[in-house]
């Protein structure tokens, strides 16, 4: 499958993600180095979040997750906190009929109960709008953390065995995979975090086990068309084993 994007002359990818999961890093940072306030980074963000959208739409790209606000971000300045809330909101009710429009559905993952009762009937609204649509997925991780993820999934599956549906030796890999966040898509191939950071930070930690990672060092409100490209070539060049040997990939591909 050879895809080209008009936009960037000379680039031609061979193999495209499924599904790629980003950490939007060093928007705080990108302010700072401009003498701006924190929110002028994360504002500059969204941006960056509709160039990937288009980009992975033209692409092919099934479904892109972004991680939008961890558990720990609870711990940041109250004020930024409150910016990032209210910018949630505005977002969603500016870009939600644009999605609708492009047939895009967008899903929300992560513990919504901290939210205010206004971001969460937005969120509502924004999920029972496109929740036909059967173009790209979009997933915005909200108050997400994997630690949480995990646990959610272990509590479900715990009320299933005290209500007699389940026994424990019924749990697997399987039954975990299909109870956790998104576990009716295919998980992440692709992760990018951008910044300089090189850690997951715990982002999708069931989800990522195999998933090839990139890390660099652009913060998220410059990482632009031409960058987000040269990532997926980075991933189109690398060969996924997943504990097999290279000859053995390499007489699948060709079988």
């Amino acid at each position: 499958m050879g895809n080209k994007l008009s936009a960037v002359p000379d680039v031609e990818l061979t193999v495209v993600p499924k599904h790629v999961a980003i950490i939007m890093d060093g928007n705080g940072r990108w302010a700072k180095k401009r003498f701006l306030k924190r929110v002028a980074g994360h504002k500059a963000g969204v941006d960056t979040v509709k160039m990937v959208i288009e980009t992975s739409a033209q692409l092919g790209v099934e479904v892109v997750t972004f991680f939008a606000f961890s558990s720990e971000n609870w711990n940041r300045p109250r004020d930024e906190v409150s910016t990032l809330m209210d910018l949630f909101v505005t977002s969603l009710e500016k870009e939600v009929a644009q999605l609708h429009e492009k047939n895009i559905r967008l899903r929300f993952i992560g513990d919504r109960s901290r939210f205010s009762e206004k971001l969460q009937k937005r969120i509502n609204e924004a999920e029972k709008l496109t929740c036909d649509n059967q173009g790209m997925q979009i997933v915005i991780a909200a108050n997400y953390g994997g630690k949480w993820d995990i646990t959610d999934a272990v509590r479900k599956i715990a009320q299933q065995i005290r209500k007699g549906s389940l026994e424990p030796e019924d749990i697997s890999e399987e039954l975990i995979q299909n109870t956790i966040s998104l576990g009716d898509l295919p998980e992440p191939d692709f992760f990018i975090r951008t910044s300089g950071e090189h850690r997951i930070s715990n982002f999708m930690i069931w989800q990522l086990a195999y998933t090839e990672l990139y890390f660099t060092d652009i913060f998220w409100p410059d990482f632009d068309r031409v960058e987000y490209v040269k990532a997926l070539k980075s991933f189109a060049d690398r060969e996924r084993r997943f504990g097999k040997t290279g000859e053995q990939v390499a007489k699948l591909n060709n079988a």
